[in-house]
């Protein structure tokens, strides 16, 4: 697990820009994973009640990333989840319909949503793909990604 920084939360005019870091791209992709939820709430108060596993493709490294998140935001729009473990299990290059795609396994833990217990921050509505960058510099990943709120 990389020991720096998982993530930050850089300056944007109207939406949230989050910066992951990780030594491996599965450790960058959880800490975006971690960053987004962070907007939504303390993740530090959410226990691993329930245990989820998200299987998605992507055509590229971005896609990938777009659509790990917005599964993830899927499940907190649809069955109020929040999320605060996020365990990439495999990230393999598969055919699909004759297309090279990258396929992400991954299992997540958290809970329902509860404004008892969690504070309730901003509403994240889309992750887009504005000002998105999924690069290895100086052996880290970085994965930068601009969130609807």
């Amino acid at each position: 697990m990389y020991s720096g920084k998982l993530f930050e939360f850089l300056e944007h005019t109207a939406d949230v820009l989050v910066r992951s870091y990780g030594e491996t791209f599965k450790d960058a992709l959880s800490n975006i994973a971690k960053g987004m939820f962070e907007i939504i709430t303390d993740t530090t108060r959410i226990e691993a009640k329930i245990s989820i596993d998200v299987s998605i493709c992507g055509f590229d490294l971005e896609n990938l990333v777009y659509k790990w998140l917005e599964e993830l935001l899927y499940y907190h729009d649809a069955y109020n989840y929040v999320f605060s473990e996020f365990d990439i299990k495999s990230i393999s290059e598969e055919l699909l319909d004759g297309e090279k795609v990258l396929c992400l396994k991954a299992q997540v833990r958290g809970e329902e949503f509860d404004d008892k217990k969690h504070e309730p921050r901003t509403v994240v509505k889309a992750v887009t793909y504005h000002q998105m960058r999924v690069e290895k510099s100086n052996n880290k990943w970085i994965i930068d990604v601009v969130f609807d709120i």
